[in-house]
């Protein structure tokens, strides 16, 4: 009874500092909260009121968190990189909250269930690295589409130093038929080329990418516009790019059988008792006649 007393009154007791607390500092409302992460989301998934409250406390505790300025740096670029709008002390502090409530209920657990606690305890390590690597995966996956799409974004840069030198021109062209990734970026990069310097403005592209085979396409490019002819290296990136995608779409078509090995083995099974079903009606009627 005392421990279901307690149970019941930790979460009423807290929810009431909060209120009062959220009073006293005149913290925003949760719809406040909401429709600002919302304007800076660019998916369709709105905000939930957990989000609003995770970000707010976030937010608040950011400004006491101790971090490196090396770690600071390293991890705000990561950020820019992800297009998360946080800085890095905000997005830390928002892991480790989203870890630390998974992991609160190891109290608890404790004084009524101890088996249990290593479950949330797990849960809430899980919790962390997974929202830790958030912005590596976003990168990760950008950088793959990206790098999908190079074999035809240098063969059309192939065709067009046959007729043209201008290299600005070049990305618009290609930027009207580009994918989603891949056009995000070159309006970034044609905007920049537009506003300085045009060989930092493609430096600047390949930092955000982090990308090998990108970098061999931008170094081609500022050859070309310190005047190298760029025709030649272009049709020998153009080759290589070509194997590297042969490369990719075999190692594609080697992951297909393990897929579609369990619906093989299921298409066996009903073969299998289809037979067994007809024989075991044949031989039903048969030892009916005998008998």
């Amino acid at each position: 009874m005392h421990y279901l007393i307690l149970l019941l009154f930790a979460p009423c007791f807290g929810m009431g500092a909060y209120l009062l607390l959220a009073e006293l500092l005149k913290l925003p409302t949760y719809k406040a909260s909401k429709a600002i992460i919302n304007m800076g989301k660019q998916t369709k998934k709105q905000a939930g009121d957990s989000d609003a409250f995770i970000l707010e406390l976030a937010v608040k505790l950011a400004r006491i968190l101790p971090m490196e300025d090396y770690k600071k740096r390293k991890l705000g670029l990561v950020l820019k990189s992800a297009e998360i709008p946080m800085t890095a002390e905000v997005f830390t502090t928002q892991t480790l909250i989203k870890a630390g409530l998974i992991t609160i209920p190891v109290i608890p657990c404790l004084l009524i269930a101890p088996i249990l606690s290593p479950v949330f305890l797990i849960a809430g390590i899980a919790v962390y690295f997974n929202e830790a690597g958030k912005p590596d995966k976003l990168i990760r996956v950008r950088r793959e589409e990206i790098e999908y799409e190079l074999p035809r974004f240098v063969a059309t840069i192939t065709q067009e130093l046959m007729a043209s030198r201008d290299v600005l021109h070049m990305l618009e062209t290609y930027q009207r038929n580009a994918g989603k990734a891949m056009k995000n970026e070159l309006t970034i990069t044609i905007a920049d080329m537009r506003t300085g310097n045009f060989e930092a403005a493609l430096t600047r592209f390949e930092s955000r990418i982090s990308s090998a085979m990108l970098s061999d396409v931008v170094r081609g490019l500022i050859g070309v516009l310190r005047g190298d002819d760029g025709v030649v290296y272009f049709r020998m990136l153009t080759h290589d790019m070509k194997q590297i995608e042969l490369q990719r779409l075999k190692r594609l078509a080697m992951e297909r059988p393990p897929r579609i090995r369990k619906y093989s083995f299921l298409m066996l099974g009903c073969m299998l008792l289809v037979y067994m079903g007809v024989m075991g009606y044949e031989i039903v009627r048969t030892m009916s006649g005998m008998f």
